[in-house]
């Protein structure tokens, strides 16, 4: 009995050793291995990395500084103490207009190469007007035509962009469409809206925007923001700066 009670016990598990190796060689029974996860990790949202405090928006010398009909330069008479003639066709030479910050005016050059390169040949309508220049030309308008329509043509005294040094009208050196909206449907003005945040510039007072800015739609009108700022407005699809720092716009205060 011993023997025969031997033979079943070595018998069963024998059968049980069969059986533990038919299932771990039966190819549906393997081990699952481990998922590797083949989805790439999302990208950070570009508004949540971007430092905005990297500028002041008061500061006349930041490049970020906001100038519209609610906020004036501060002093009112700022002048940039780096203004240079840059080194493009020029619509009127020898002119205080012809000016720009240094900075401006370096990337303004690389941005006119990049143009005529791709056939585009542009020069500066318009670059930094003095407070006292400012107040010859807003005067001027409110002699002719009055003060609230000088006020939707002009800026005020101290309430200008181009008093930065940091904004440039750019036309074609044929001067067709010069300072007017048909600048838009040009080749040039095509270029420029497509590339100029390339090179630290974005148009500063696009279409249906001027209850924001304060002005109607001006598609000659550039600003120089920098690179850094200029890509993120552009990936975010923001338009104004107003809108991207939170800040008001519009008419002027009474």
């Amino acid at each position: 009995m011993r023997i025969f009670r031997n033979k079943k016990v070595l018998t069963a598990i024998f059968a049980l050793i069969l059986a533990c190796l038919a299932y771990f060689a039966w190819p549906n029974h393997k081990t699952a291995e481990p998922q590797v996860n083949s989805t790439p990790a999302t990208a950070p949202n570009a508004s949540t990395t971007f430092n905005k405090n990297q500028y002041s928006l008061t500061d006349p010398n930041s490049i970020w500084v906001i100038v519209n009909k609610k906020h004036s330069l501060r002093p009112v008479t700022y002048a940039p103490s780096d203004l240079v003639v840059p080194s493009v066709p020029l619509r009127a030479p020898g002119n205080e207009s012809m000016q720009l910050r240094q900075i401006t005016a370096s990337a303004l050059e690389q941005m006119f190469a990049a143009a005529k390169a791709a056939g585009i040949n542009l020069q500066l309508s318009s670059g930094y007007r003095s407070y006292s220049y400012q107040v010859g030309t807003y005067n001027s308008y409110v002699k002719q035509s009055g003060q609230a329509y000088a006020n939707t043509i002009s800026a005020r005294p101290g309430f200008s962009e181009h008093q930065t040094g940091l904004a440039a009208d750019i036309e074609p050196v044929s001067r067709q469409c010069e300072i007017v909206d048909c600048f838009a449907n040009l080749p040039e003005g095509k270029w420029l809206a497509a590339n100029a945040y390339k090179y630290g510039f974005l148009m500063r007072y696009p279409a249906d925007k001027a209850s924001i800015t304060g002005y109607d739609y001006e598609p000659w009108h550039f600003r120089y923001i920098g690179t850094a700022l200029s890509t993120e407005l552009r990936a975010l699809h923001v338009e104004t700066l107003e809108e991207f720092f939170g800040v008001s716009g519009g008419s002027y205060s009474p």
